[in-house]
């Protein structure tokens, strides 16, 4: 198995907890507001997400991380509110992945890399736009 270099390690945590974080908001949403959409269909994909970047900590046989944002997000007084939040932080996340895209060349941590910002910035960001206009 090839060696992670510090940069490639500290990459993959960053990408885990902001999808760990992602995961905690939509449940907490959940959780405030009912099984609203589109948060009960991205939270299942954050969780698919985080299978995806688990799946490289166990190929390169490193500890997973917990996830320990459940209790700690940002609850919101509205689902308008929790919308333009969502906006902004699939905007972030997307934002994130091209930084942390250019932290390694490995093909399959490109692959997972590309396919999460993909998700966010074709799919998560469009389905949260609609919300805000909706509300």
């Amino acid at each position: 198995m090839m060696e992670l270099s510090k940069i490639e390690l500290d990459a993959l945590y960053e990408a885990l907890d902001d999808e760990y974080r992602s995961w905690a908001t939509y449940d907490q949403v959940i959780s405030d507001f009912g099984e609203v959409r589109p948060f009960i269909n991205i939270r299942d994909a954050e969780a698919r997400h985080i299978q995806a970047l688990c799946s490289l900590f166990i190929s390169y046989e490193i500890a997973v991380p917990k996830n320990t944002w459940s209790g700690r997000v940002t609850q919101y007084k509205t689902i308008h509110e929790a919308c333009e939040a969502s906006v902004a932080a699939e905007i972030e996340n997307g934002r994130m992945y091209e930084r942390l895209l250019r932290s390694t060349d490995k093909t399959d941590i490109l692959i997972v890399f590309r396919n999460l910002q993909d998700a966010s910035q074709q799919r998560h960001l469009a389905a949260f736009q609609r919300c805000v206009e909706r509300q």
